[in-house]
């Protein structure tokens, strides 16, 4: 499994989770830093319950609120944070919450996995407890998680006061969550979109969302990779890129199948981006680039 820059780690996940750090007090007690364009670079912290925290922040109830949420062995810092969150200040006024929940995520695997729903459910209390203290609609709220982090944010979804606009699920964790009651799915929020890379691997390669797309087959390797963890971590460049010019233009496919065999032919969708009003419903196939833009 990659950390946060990539590098991959071998897991055991027959590993005994670790049942102290489960179950303290605190040990779901994310951190939240806002970066709005007042403050692109440097996080300011958002502390539950504390509104000072909120009001010598720059969060502006009036604006979008975006939610990212890293995976397995990364923190706040990781470069699906960066990526994405400068892709979205660069092309949106917004409020962007980058999700820290650093202490389940650095323990193994199996122990990190076993924390997502403590994580997804204080984020839903913060988001409900941040918009009725200061502000904010439901319907300009979307959530964006990578890996485990796509399972948290599914759990946030269902957690909130009110439903969110939009989840968008970067390859979404696979192992030990495939037939997880607790995994990503539709009531989640108004739309959701997966979009799969390393499908059977590191990711899911089952469709779970209204709409899951599968670039370049949705599995590994994808164009330019040579190991899975390249393959997992494209989801999240292939959405920080589509923010900026919304150019992957997905075919409608009848199946998974052909998904797989990324020969899907039916009506057009683009992948990704970050319109808060995007609906659509499907499965979904495209081919992509080698590098950056894609």
């Amino acid at each position: 499994m990659p950390d946060g820059e990539d590098i991959p780690h071998l897991v055991d996940l027959q590993e005994e989770p670790d049942v102290e750090l489960l179950t303290a007090r605190d040990s779901n007690h994310n951190q939240y830093w806002l970066y709005t364009r007042s403050n692109p670079d440097t996080a300011q912290i958002i502390t539950y319950e504390e509104k000072e925290s909120i009001t010598n922040s720059s969060y502006n109830g009036k604006k979008p609120i975006k939610v990212i949420v890293h995976g397995w062995n990364n923190d706040g810092n990781a470069n699906v944070n960066r990526m994405v969150k400068t892709a979205i200040l660069d092309t949106l006024d917004a409020n962007v919450i980058v999700v820290d929940w650093k202490r389940l995520a650095s323990s193994n695997y199996v122990s990190a996995s076993n924390g997502i729903p403590a994580v997804g459910d204080h984020l839903g209390h913060f988001l409900t407890w941040l918009i009725d203290t200061a502000g904010g609609d439901w319907n300009e709220v979307h959530l964006i998680g990578f890996s485990l982090g796509a399972h948290a944010v599914g759990i946030a979804g269902r957690t909130t006061k009110r439903k969110p606009a939009r989840v968008t699920a970067l390859d979404p964790a696979g192992p030990l969550w495939v037939g997880n009651p607790h995994a990503l799915n539709t009531s989640s929020a108004h739309y959701v979109e997966a979009i799969h890379t390393d499908g059977g691997f590191l990711g899911m390669s089952e469709a779970l969302a209204h709409a899951d797309f599968f670039p370049n087959s949705g599995k590994h390797p994808q164009p330019g990779c040579w190991i899975s963890t390249c393959s997992h971590s494209r989801s999240y460049r292939l959405f920080a890129s589509s923010i900026y010019t919304d150019h992957f233009v997905a075919k409608r496919c009848n199946d998974t199948t052909e998904a797989h065999n990324n020969q899907c032919n039916g009506s057009e969708f683009n992948m990704g981006n970050c319109d808060i009003n995007k609906r659509g419903s499907g499965i979904y196939g495209l081919s992509t680039e080698r590098k950056w833009p894609f």
